[in-house]
Formats: C-alpha cells, sequence, structure tokens
C-alpha cells in the first residue's frame, strides 16, 4: 500500500494489519465511486482556480492529467486495488506521479471528508436517476399488459382463499399503479438529496474563499449544503433516503414476485414464464424452477438488511465519526442489488403470460356471492340482511359468469373500469 495521504513521519512504520482493518474493504468498493470522485476533483481544481489558488497552467495540467485518469481506469492501465487505502488517495498519488508537486496542490481546501460525502451524493444522484428509468420502463410494460388483458377473468383471492372475480388487467393495472406511486418517492428522493457539501472540508470550513456556488453548478446539484457540521451529519441520513425509496419498489417487486411463485405452481398453474426465466432441477429432470423469480422476491432483504445496518451505525455525536467507513459497504451493496432487480422487473412482466383457460376454469359458483349480495342492497334491502340471504340463494348463482360479473363492476378502478387512461395520465404528470 502507498503511503497513507494522512502519513506526517514518512519514516514511521504502520502495522499492517491495523492499516487493513481500517482500510477495509474501501478500495474494492470505491471502484464504484472513484469516477464521482474524478469529476468532484475537476470541479475542485476550478474552485482553486477561481480563488486564484492555481494558475491557469497548474488548473489545465490538474484537469487534463483527470481526463487521462479516467482512460486509464477505463483501459485497465491504472487499476485501483491494494495497493492504495481508498480511491482518494489513489487520485492523489495518479496526479503526483504525473505532475510531480503540482499533484499534491489538488487537496487544498477539502478534506477526505467533503471528498468521499460529494463523490457519493453524486453516486446517489446517478443511482436513482437509473432506478427512475427503470421504473418509467415498469410502469409502461405493466399498462401495456393491463390493457391487453383487461377482460380476462381470474381469481382474485383474500387470505390466499378464492373470493371474487377478478381480471388480469386488474392485477397489472396495480402493479402499474404502485410503480408510479414509486416514480413519485423517487423523485423527491433526488430533490432531497441534491445539494452541494463539496468546501465543507472536515466540517467547519476552510479559510479559503472558496466559490461553492462554482462547484454546485459544475456538478449539477439543485443547492448547496450550506452548514459544514450538517453536511457532515447529513451522511447517512440521505443515503439511508434513498435506500428507503429503493425498497418501496423492491417491495412491490417481491409482492408481484411472490404472486408468480404461486401462479407458477401446479397446483395454480395459472402462468408461464419464457424458458430464459427457468432454471433446470439439478438432480430432477421433470423439474423447471422459477429461480429469477425467487431471486428477484429475495433482493427486498439485502436493502432492509442495509438499512438496518446503517441505522445502527448512525447511533453517533455531531461531526464526522471513523464508524462512517462501515456505512459504504452495505450502501453500495444494496443499491447494486436494488438496480440489478429492477432492470430485470420490465422483462419480467413482459414475460409473464396468464393461461386463460386454467384462471377462467379457477372461477366458481360461490365466488358470485358478493355480486348478488351488492345487488339486493342496490335495491333497497340492508346490506347485513342480504349478506344472510345469499347463503340460502347459492343456486341462483349457477348461471352466472365471470364475464358478467367483471362488467358489473363498474366502480372507478373496478373490472368494468380499470381507468387506464387516467393512470397514463398520471404517469405522464409525474414523468
Amino acid at each position: 500500500m502507498s503511503a497513507p495521504i494522512w502519513q506526517k513521519n514518512k519514516t514511521a512504520s504502520i502495522d499492517k494489519t491495523i492499516m487493513e482493518f481500517m482500510a477495509g474493504e474501501d478500495v474494492i468498493l470505491d471502484q464504484q465511486i472513484i469516477a464521482f470522485d474524478i469529476q468532484a476533483s475537476q470541479a475542485h481544481v476550478k474552485n482553486l482556480h477561481a480563488v486564484e489558488i492555481l494558475s491557469d497552467e497548474e488548473s489545465s495540467q490538474l484537469i487534463s492529467q483527470l481526463d487521462e485518469l479516467v482512460v486509464a481506469l477505463d483501459n485497465k492501465s491504472f487499476i485501483l486495488d491494494d495497493h492504495f487505502e481508498d480511491c482518494h488517495s489513489a487520485i492523489e498519488f495518479y496526479l503526483v506521479e504525473k505532475l510531480g508537486e503540482l499533484g499534491k496542490k489538488v487537496h487544498t481546501g477539502r478534506s477526505r471528508n467533503d471528498q468521499v460525502l460529494v463523490a457519493t451524493r453524486l453516486y446517489l444522484k446517478a443511482s436513482l436517476s437509473e432506478a427512475i428509468a427503470h421504473v418509467k420502463d415498469s410502469v409502461t410494460v405493466c399498462l401495456k399488459q393491463a390493457k391487453a388483458t383487461e377482460q380476462d377473468p381470474m381469481p382474485g383471492y383474500t387470505h390466499l382463499q378464492r373470493a371474487v372475480p377478478s381480471s388480469c388487467g386488474m392485477w397489472f393495472a396495480g402493479f402499474a399503479e404502485a410503480m408510479i406511486d414509486n416514480l413519485i418517492s423517487l423523485n423527491s428522493t433526488i430533490d432531497l438529496i441534491d445539494s452541494n457539501p463539496l468546501g465543507t472540508a472536515a466540517g467547519y470550513g476552510v479559510n479559503l474563499p472558496l466559490d461553492r456556488e462554482l462547484t454546485t453548478h459544475e456538478l449539477e446539484f439543485a443547492r448547496l449544503q450550506i452548514n459544514p457540521i450538517y453536511a457532515q451529519n447529513s451522511r447517512g441520513k440521505y443515503e439511508l433516503a434513498v435506500l428507503f425509496s429503493l425498497s418501496q419498489c423492491l417491495l412491490d417487486i417481491r409482492r408481484y414476485c411472490w404472486d408468480l411463485s404461486l401462479f407458477t405452481t401446479q397446483e395454480f398453474d395459472f402462468v408461464s414464464l419464457p424458458d430464459e426465466m427457468t432454471t433446470g432441477s439439478s438432480i430432477m429432470p421433470n423439474k423447471r424452477n422459477p429461480d429469477l423469480v425467487e431471486l428477484m422476491r429475495a433482493s427486498y432483504a439485502s436493502i432492509q438488511a442495509a438499512i438496518v445496518e446503517l441505522q445502527s451505525i448512525l447511533s453517533l455525536p455531531s461531526g464526522y465519526q471513523r464508524d462512517l467507513q462501515f456505512s459504504k459497504g452495505p450502501l453500495l451493496r444494496a443499491i447494486t442489488k436494488a438496480l440489478q432487480t429492477m432492470m430485470l422487473f420490465p422483462r419480467l412482466v413482459e414475460g409473464t403470460t396468464f393461461k386463460k383457460d386454467k384462471v377462467l376454469a379457477a372461477i366458481d359458483t360461490p365466488m358470485y356471492a358478493t355480486d348478488l349480495a351488492v345487488e339486493l342492497s342496490a335495491k333497497g334491502m340492508p346490506f347485513r340482511d342480504a349478506y344472510q340471504q345469499v347463503v340460502e340463494r347459492y343456486s341462483e348463482l349457477e348461471n352466472r359468469t365471470p364475464e358478467q360479473s367483471l362488467q358489473q363492476r363498474t366502480s372507478p378502478g373496478g373490472c368494468a373500469d380499470l381507468q387506464l387512461d387516467q393512470l397514463t395520465m398520471r404517469f405522464k404528470n409525474v414523468c
């Protein structure tokens, strides 16, 4: 490992075991945020130039070498590995190697504290933008499936017991509306975290007239995070907001996958999935297993675990504490898993095919009982009396059909009025 950037006595020995513990897995995790750290470093260089800490030539050289570092990382001619403590020290090492003493000037007026804050903040914004794109795809596919299956009857369940006739279109539309709500949440979370912490240094500002509005503009933040102490205290708080917003998406995906887990069993046999979304058994030739569905269902656990881990770490006083380093691992792993799952979800929805004959056959006569009770109530009979009478009038239900039941469900959002146009309009307004 190269000498830590905080080391004062270059001749003093560093205990390798202690350093490995303190560095942890930072250098591996930082591979996901180093590009954002470079972006923020370029903005910081421009700030130092604006306040005349760096000359035109020095600023130009530093920015050019930071551009070269991006290329070097892409083509693997520079590798972020355990030679470095973290991505921050790697960037400074690269600049010193290329530019000598000039490279050491890049850290003027900043701390690793605001450096990791801004890199993480940029990563969170990019992750939310990616999540939003996946959710938009999900809404589009769910609405398309809802329209295509609008008139296809299927059983509606409560307590996993057959309840009333429903439709495949209503089932898909439910997930479309859920994802529209998730889109609102994701947009709100971006608004919350869209503030620039760069220039707050270790949490108390610096004795330089830094132009923090310049870096806010350069890094495309909506606003400045003004108070340096709060900038440090917001680490973890903003991350939790992002994780919670993503968890709402995975919560709905988990429910969708749970439904599919039931619907693809031989006992239900309501749904077929493309072959590429199932796997064979290692021992039973007769089996096709919905492994993809089950792993997507389990993804929620990863993000929920990260939320609990961060909440546990954040029992801290004001100011930076090294405990916060342990928030990086669960955060990055959870977001990676969430985005992978959300990327696959539209494909899963598109690949979901209901077996019309099977779902139709599962609708039996007693499921029309609620329809009859409501009809009697509409004619003036108190509902509780109608409820009791229906039990004795099951014979009147025998000639009913699922299609009739769906057509009678005219309440807004009901099977006869899914209001897909309104959902589409709401979706457009949110976008």
